[in-house]
């Protein structure tokens, strides 16, 4: 019903099921693992109006325990979703429905997936932290940047009264950065991905 994928790694299709309706994956060296992604083998869906929220599990450095934290879900309109899970180590659990289980290994934490209801799924609030960048931040990024770039090349403006003469030094009128920087938006604005062909 369920796969998971670590890069680098073989596919995992093998989920241990622990009860009726949650699953669970182990993750060998998982202290070499940035992002995880969690997937429906298309062969079995959801039943109608239910989902599987992912959870990760990984060993309490000092008691052994597993520390479980929700990343987020997929459903049959979301079969799939990445989740950056390098930031959770040190974090704090939170409540989960796996119950008690055996402590795995001290390199090895757990991927879980618990089918539930979509209204519950809704209500809860996965580790923000979980979250792989978007478009959205990439764009934020982005126009951060530019501004950064105008503003630090504009605090160098000197009016050509100003300019002293120097051989080694090229200057560039401010107006082609003012150029530069509306076209970078406008293409920004219209594909986001422009820079990438």
């Amino acid at each position: 019903m369920f796969g998971c994928l670590v890069a680098g790694r073989l596919v995992q299709t093998d989920a241990l099921q622990v009860a009726s309706d949650k699953f669970v994956f182990n993750l060998a060296d998982y202290e070499n693992v940035n992002h995880v992604v969690v997937f429906m083998l298309g062969t079995v869906p959801f039943p109608a109006g239910m989902g599987g929220a992912v959870y990760f599990s990984f060993p309490d450095p000092v008691s052994g325990a597993p520390v479980w934290q929700l990343l987020g879900f997929i459903t049959n309109d979301k079969p799939s979703a990445i989740f950056k899970i390098s930031g959770l180590k040190a974090g704090e659990g939170g409540a989960h429905p796996f119950g008690v289980m055996a402590s795995v290994s001290p390199s090895v934490a757990q991927v879980g997936v618990s089918v539930e209801a979509l209204d519950q799924l809704a209500q809860q609030i996965p580790v923000s932290s979980a979250a792989v960048s978007t478009v959205d931040t990439f764009m934020q990024f982005t126009q951060k940047m530019l501004d950064s770039l105008y503003n630090f090349a504009s605090s160098f403006a000197l009016s050509q009264a100003q300019m002293t003469p120097n051989p080694s030094e090229t200057f560039i009128p401010s107006s082609c950065i003012l150029r530069w920087y509306e076209n970078f938006q406008r293409r920004m604005a219209q594909n986001p991905n422009f820079w990438k062909s």
